[in-house]
């Protein structure tokens, strides 16, 4: 699922960009993906849309997110630093890291750092944002691969 999402985003520039669901499945199967694969990254992408329309409300500054005991589990510490570490940086908003929580929870089977990194990546895309330069970066390069000046 996470490498159709990566393929969506990618190759289309905001969700609206890509075709209605039908003719998009066509085109991922052409591409290779298997039908299951893209079935599950439709699925998720029209929750996306749901949980992104929901989510307009402010919260306030000064609030403090606690994980679930469930959530804990799903994510892990280190998907849960991440997130905290993106929102102290200023570059994901609480509303959008309780959309980045809710999409996340949504996934079957382990959740990887990296598996997080896209849904925060799908999360940006939904609303139309590019994030900064630096936090692409943090998105996309493994830790191992960077050269270090």
């Amino acid at each position: 699922m996470f490498d159709v999402l990566v393929y969506l985003y990618e190759n289309y520039w905001r969700p609206d960009a890509c075709p209605e669901h039908a003719q998009l499945s066509r085109k991922l199967t052409s591409v290779g993906f298997e039908s299951d694969e893209i079935e599950d990254a439709l699925s998720w992408l029209d929750g996306l849309t749901t949980v992104a329309e929901s989510q307009a409300k402010a919260q306030s500054p000064l609030s403090l997110r606690v994980y679930t005991p469930a959530e804990q589990d799903h994510l892990g510490t280190a998907s849960i630093a991440f997130l905290s570490f993106l929102e102290s940086a200023g570059v994901l908003p609480a509303p959008m890291r309780e959309i980045a929580v809710d999409r996340a929870m949504a996934t079957t089977g382990e959740l990887a750092l990296e598996d997080l990194k896209i849904i925060v990546l799908m999360v940006f895309w939904s609303i139309g944002e590019e994030p900064d330069a630096l936090i692409l970066d943090e998105l996309f390069v493994d830790a191992e691969d960077r050269l270090i000046h």
